[in-house]
């Protein structure tokens, strides 16, 4: 990370906390959204699954394994039948520098969690961005049920992380490998029930990527996107979803950006401290 991204990253978070002023859910009028923001995002219970996840974040980071991961950019090579930059990493570095937070991971086993109690049904469930496979375990615990779809461009990883979902069984989860500028257009879910977008951190990309899973987003739907103030272009790609018409509510949490479909719910948008 240059110096200019770390000092913008620093500015944006000093003004998020400045102006996230929802705490605890007050201000927040939709009473599913209240219960969201007090019941969802601020629980701090310990999880049964928690623990187990947290011990493969734990060996990953001491593993001593090198893989290959692939730099697509922001999909140009692909179109131009360029090939993609390959770099050889660690495995521990990759879990060290690329792997989700606890705090974030944790967060979409609850609102997985939450969705499936709410539905009643089994979910489908989108992750653009595998890495390592942590959050996508957290995704698929909640309930053996739900269809876990994630897409990863490097099979290496993949690999890596389909030992983590062997090791603690969990048997709903379909990798999509390749690159997601492709494999996100033949194999996208008619209908999506959570995602999580936690792949190509550039405007274009991040847009496309919602613009595609759009149509399978219901009434109930909630997608997820990592790393909403990363960049001045991944901020304006936050703001221009906000104002997308199908786009209801949303909730800034910094790290993370919720947002909601429900024709019911105020159109507002939300910032709040984690």
């Amino acid at each position: 990370m240059s110096f200019d991204n770390a000092l913008y990253r620093v500015w944006s978070y000093v003004r998020h906390n400045l102006t996230a002023w929802h705490s605890g859910g007050e201000g927040v009028h939709s009473p599913t959204l209240f219960y969201i923001v007090r019941m969802i995002i601020y629980d701090e219970n310990a999880y049964y699954a928690y623990a187990h996840i947290e011990q493969q974040r734990k060996r990953l980071l001491r593993s001593k394994e090198t893989l290959q991961q692939y730099d697509y950019g922001t999909g140009s090579r692909a179109s131009e039948g360029q090939q993609p930059k390959v770099i050889t990493r660690s495995v521990s570095d990759v879990a060290r520098t690329h792997l989700e937070s606890p705090k974030a991971g944790q967060l979409l086993f609850r609102l997985a969690n939450y969705l499936t109690a709410a539905q009643g049904k089994s979910l489908t469930i989108v992750e653009l961005g595998t890495s390592l496979g942590i959050t996508t375990a957290y995704l698929a615990a909640p309930d053996s049920r739900n269809a876990v779809l994630t897409y990863e461009g490097a099979e290496e990883v993949a690999d890596v992380a389909m030992e983590v979902w062997r090791t603690l069984k969990l048997t709903n989860i379909e990798p999509v490998i390749g690159n997601i500028d492709d494999t996100l257009g033949d194999h996208c879910p008619k209908v999506v029930d959570l995602a999580y977008i936690d792949a190509n951190h550039t405007r274009e990309a991040t847009l496309r990527y919602f613009r595609q899973l759009l149509p399978a987003a219901r009434e109930h739907s909630i997608f997820v996107l990592d790393d909403i103030h990363h960049s001045p272009e991944m901020e304006q790609a936050w703001h221009e979803i906000q104002a997308m018409k199908q786009v209801t509510s949303t909730i800034d949490c910094y790290h993370l950006g919720l947002v909601f479909f429900n024709r019911h719910y105020l159109r507002k948008n939300y910032r709040i401290r984690m």
